[in-house]
């Protein structure tokens, strides 16, 4: 059997009693990292699931799959993948070659960002398209993320943007001389996206990602601890203006809220909110919320 089990959102334990019963069951227990990342180092996890990890780079889930399916068809084999299994398209892709290759394929769910995202006090089923965010560079900076984004603001909807990780990276020059050299991990902070937004929203004239008139939600470690998890509501300006220490330590989140907005969402994220006086006159003002 071939199990892909999501983790959960924060340590090792958010792991669920069925993953961690097929965990404890398997021969071979992989731990993607490239996707996303824990809260916690994988040494944690494999003292509490009682069991030693290999890790799966990039290059052995997309490349090497193989590797990862041997003997799939006789042994349990795990891989362990942040939040749910599929809330990437790589995990989706290991799954029809596994089942490619007559094994069989059991997943084990668990809480992603795709869900815990209504911690920020938007109703999950007014969220549109979710979009992600790379970082740019001076020579590489793709916008096609913006027009998802604005088929979300026609209809009213929200939007999940989901920042960008580098782990694992290689430098042009590395990669260019075949060099196993790797960049430090990197981030995408608030800041920088939010800066990312604004200069696309700049270039394209759309009006839908105005920096004084649109109200956006900043979230980090959503799922972690008390004193970890950090929400931060306000207008792209607002976000932008506060200093780093303000969004907490990455992973970093971030919503485009949509003109279909309700009050009680208006009344929740007001909590959060960097000026409360500010984020309800723009609902109020700019999205047309009717407010007390």
């Amino acid at each position: 059997m071939f199990y892909i089990i999501g983790l959960g959102l924060c340590d090792e334990k958010d792991i669920t009693v069925r993953g961690l019963e097929a965990i404890k069951g398997c021969s071979r227990v992989y731990l993607e990292a490239y996707t996303s990342i824990l809260m916690v180092q994988k040494e944690r996890l494999e003292a509490f699931y009682g069991k030693d990890l290999i890790l799966a780079d990039r290059d052995m889930v997309e490349t090497e799959s193989d590797e990862i399916l041997r003997d799939a068809d006789k042994k349990d084999v795990a891989l362990l993948v942040v939040g749910d299994p599929f809330g990437a398209t790589t995990h989706t892709d290991i799954i029809l070659r596994a089942r490619s290759l007559k094994i069989p394929v059991r997943v084990v769910h668990n809480a992603s960002i795709m869900n815990a995202i209504g911690a920020c006090g938007l109703q999950l089923y007014n969220f549109g398209q979710t979009v992600s965010l790379v970082f740019f560079s001076e020579t590489w900076k793709p916008d096609s993320f913006y027009d998802r984004i604005k088929e979300n603001a026609d209809l009213g909807m929200h939007t999940l943007v989901l920042l960008d990780i580098k782990v694992k990276e290689q430098s042009e020059e590395n990669l260019a001389r075949g060099r196993k050299i790797y960049e430090p991990p990197r981030y995408m902070s608030i800041t920088q996206a939010v800066s990312q937004l604004i200069e696309i929203e700049e270039l394209r004239e759309g009006g839908i990602l105005t920096p004084d008139k649109t109200l956006a939600i900043a979230m980090s470690r959503v799922g972690g601890s008390e004193g970890q998890e950090r929400i931060v509501s306000g207008t792209l300006s607002e976000l932008l203006s506060q200093p780093p220490e303000v969004f907490g330590e990455p992973l970093h989140s971030l919503v485009i809220v949509g003109r279909r907005l309700h009050h009680l969402e208006v009344e929740y994220a007001e909590t959060f909110a960097v000026n409360r006086e500010s984020w309800r006159s723009t609902a109020r003002d700019v999205y047309g919320c009717a407010l007390d």
